[in-house]
């Protein structure tokens, strides 16, 4: 689908907001990635390498929160992304304190993505990583919004596909791990195109 490897590969691996295209629904704008040669502006995009379990070990694409929480102002090399529970985060976490200082792999449904922000942020989570929960979403990005509690939060936020978060969760589960070791931001313009390790179940 060309969703923004060759689109935005000029997108380093910090900061950035999405794209303003599509339909608004409650705390989310649906946004297909436009074709290659479309114009984005820089920063859509933001790029994790998942490193253990090593079956998912690939470079995942994600997209920051619109008009709501924080920017990666460092790059960690390795944290625990963890799954939150219960896994859509709308309130307190029976695994928090595994949260503490790690990020959180949270699902979408049950409440506004500001809502599942402030709650990582409250168990200390450094950042939140909100997978579709649509499964079979393997190219459609939400653009996460503010909710109308004009709340804020502080901590990156980002939107990941349906079908990265399923394999995620599927690994960790085929594992018996209660998390994944990643390296979050990834600067992809800094890798040789032959070493981007790409999830094969996506088209690219």
């Amino acid at each position: 689908s060309g969703r923004g490897w060759r689109t935005s590969l000029s997108a380093s691996w910090a900061g950035g907001h999405g794209s303003p295209w599509g339909p608004r629904e409650f705390g989310a704008r649906q946004v297909q990635t436009p074709a290659p040669g479309v114009g984005l502006r820089i920063h859509d995009y933001l790029y994790f390498q998942v490193l253990s379990p090593g079956d998912i070990r690939y470079i995942f694409t994600a997209t920051p929160a619109k008009d709501f929480g924080g920017i990666f102002h460092t790059r960690y090399e390795q944290i625990h992304l963890v799954p939150a529970e219960p896994s859509e985060a709308c309130g307190e976490l029976s695994n928090g304190f595994f949260i503490q200082d790690q990020i959180a792999l949270v699902e979408r449904g049950g409440c506004s993505f500001l809502s599942k922000t402030r709650v990582v942020q409250e168990h200390g989570g450094r950042a939140v990583i909100i997978s579709d929960n649509a499964v079979d979403n393997d190219s459609f990005y939400v653009e996460m919004i503010q909710d109308s509690t004009q709340r804020t939060a502080d901590i990156p936020a980002l939107f990941l596909l349906g079908r990265d978060g399923y394999m995620i969760r599927r690994s960790l589960e085929q594992h018996g791990l209660p998390w994944a070791i990643i390296s979050i931001p990834v600067n992809v313009t800094s890798i040789p195109t032959f070493e981007l390790l790409q999830p094969p179940w996506t088209f690219w």
